[in-house]
């Protein structure tokens, strides 16, 4: 039986991942959260873990007064996190937390010989010459859980040593697909929070809102599959039934289709390179009646020229421009800055913090720190 530790059990990724573990038979060792600790301590009783780990100190606390009949470890803060995914018995970590945080713990399960289903973008955005160097030097590996990135895995397993000529990287397009640079200027929280397809937490589905999203999608492909950036096109598919595709020098298109339901990618990450029965819809085309495509309007959606330009340059800028887009997402859904402000607040980052091309660990935090910094002392409140 596989036994995996599940970094951010409680997130919209974490709690999927609970939801299919029948199908996957698989034996749970490790469960993590931020501060969520009502829903972690119900996980943690139902699947009987080794430890748990609540990011946040003053939740830790709680969660161990929760859990103090049971002889489940309980953890905090980076340590715990750390601990979680490199020192519990597990075979795979499941790295569903969202942000820079996943970094550090993606590296030391990576570091421990513990293969990776990732759903943490950001890890491969800041610092993916470091993680797919290490995870090449350890032998591990690297399954994508994002949709988009299992669709594209998938389609290449019929490669049989053949290249990829290009990746076909589909985007919904969010809630404001057809809107204006100037209608975007006034876009509220509660707009910005109503995705069409996929339910997913707030600072994901903000990103998917300005497109920044399928920048990061974009540079973690191109870690993931060793692609130059200009060989991923990115398309805007509203049904989001066609999660991605890949082109051959045949001119040959493969894509992977099916109903915008995570549980399948996730499943998929779990058990290959076998297939289970996975409680998910079943894809009709008849029902589906209309599949459609459009080319993304960079004036409208800026966010994805700046990753665009991160992805060339290389080096820790996709650290900056992770880390300045984190940031300014935070102000806006605090209030603190509008909607077009989050794509100029990274552009800011971008022109004025130099360009380190060569990577190091310490270099990537630095980055990421300034970058946020930046953003956080052009706050206008």
């Amino acid at each position: 039986m596989k036994k995996i530790a599940i970094l951010g059990s409680t997130g919209s990724i974490g709690t999927q991942t609970v939801d299919i573990l029948p199908s996957v038979g698989a034996e749970v060792v490790a469960l993590t959260t931020n501060k969520r600790i009502n829903l972690l301590e119900e996980q943690a009783r139902a699947l009987h873990p080794e430890m748990v780990c609540a990011f946040d100190e003053a939740a830790a606390r709680d969660l161990k007064i929760k859990l103090a009949d049971t002889d489940i470890r309980v953890l905090s803060g980076m340590g715990g996190l750390t601990a979680c995914a490199a020192e519990s018995g597990a075979d795979m970590v499941v790295t569903a937390v969202v942000g820079m945080v996943g970094l550090l713990p993606t590296l030391a399960a990576i570091d421990a010989g513990k293969d990776i289903a990732l759903a943490n973008k950001e890890t491969l955005v800041c610092a993916g010459e470091l993680v797919m160097r290490a995870a090449r030097e350890k032998g591990v590996q690297l399954l994508p859980v994002d949709s988009e990135h299992s669709a594209i895995f998938q389609c290449a397993q019929a490669a049989q040593g053949n290249r990829l000529a290009k990746i076909i990287l589909t985007a919904s397009g969010g809630p404001f697909f057809g809107w204006t640079a100037a209608q975007m200027r006034d876009v509220t929280r509660e707009q910005a929070l109503a995705h069409p397809n996929w339910s997913m937490g707030a600072k994901i589905t903000i990103d998917s809102a300005t497109m920044m999203n399928k920048g990061l999608e974009l540079i973690e492909a191109m870690w993931l599959y060793d692609m130059a950036p200009e060989d991923i096109e990115i398309v805007i598919h509203r049904e989001s039934i066609v999660h991605s595709a890949v082109e051959f020098d045949d001119g040959a298109v493969l894509a992977q289709l099916g109903l915008p339901d995570m549980r399948l990618p996730i499943q998929y990450a779990l058990t290959w390179p076998q297939r289970a029965a996975c409680k998910v819809p079943r894809l009709r085309l008849a029902e589906a009646a209309k599949l459609t495509f459009f080319a993304p309007d960079y004036e409208a959606f800026p966010a994805l020229g700046l990753a665009q330009r991160a992805a060339a340059q290389k080096g820790d800028r996709g650290a900056v421009l992770n880390g300045a887009n984190e940031a300014a997402v935070g102000l806006f859904l605090a209030g603190r800055l509008g909607f077009a402000e989050i794509a100029e607040s990274v552009a800011r980052a971008l022109d004025a913090i130099p360009c380190q091309k060569e990577l190091t660990l310490d270099g990537v935090l630095a980055a990421d720190a300034a970058a946020r910094e930046l953003v956080l002392a052009h706050s206008p409140i």
